[in-house]
């Protein structure tokens, strides 16, 4: 049995409030989003980078957050299998009526109890929340690093 402090190798990312809607693909010309997701999907052979499931493929924004300065920080663009990207999102993915099909997958894919995966969304609400309290700046300075 895993507990709240368990690496999982599938993980949920739950960005603040303050920094939805804020993301590469909307805010890039789409030949240059498609760049960097065709990219990361080349570099993870063609396989989600979690459960390396083969098939389609989504490109998902991964940001580290430094909780002193408050800044967000762009830290890859990684391909994930569709099932993948909704245990990420979460929060959509429970607005849209979709988080028991989440569930079973992040219980699958890390092996763990049900349990298991209330314990680790309730922590990864509670930092949310906390981040949630705070103004964000975004720096995507890794992006060039990205091409």
């Amino acid at each position: 049995m895993h507990t709240e402090k368990t690496s999982y190798k599938l993980n949920f990312q739950l960005v603040p409030d303050g920094c939805w809607y804020t993301n590469l693909r909307s805010a890039l010309p789409k030949e240059v989003w498609d760049r960097l997701r065709k990219a990361a999907y080349a570099r993870a052979g063609g396989k989600c980078s979690v459960c390396g499931k083969a098939g389609r493929l989504e490109a998902h924004e991964v940001w580290s957050y430094d909780d002193k300065k408050h800044v967000q920080k762009l830290e890859d663009i990684v391909a994930l299998c569709p099932a993948c990207h909704e245990v990420v999102h979460i929060g959509r993915t429970s607005l849209l009526g979709n988080e028991p099909r989440a569930q079973a997958h992040f219980m699958k894919v890390n092996g763990c109890s049900q349990s298991d995966y209330h314990a680790a969304l309730g922590e990864a609400n509670r930092v949310h929340a906390e981040r949630s309290r705070h103004e964000w700046v975004t720096d995507i300075s890794r992006l060039k690093e990205l091409f």
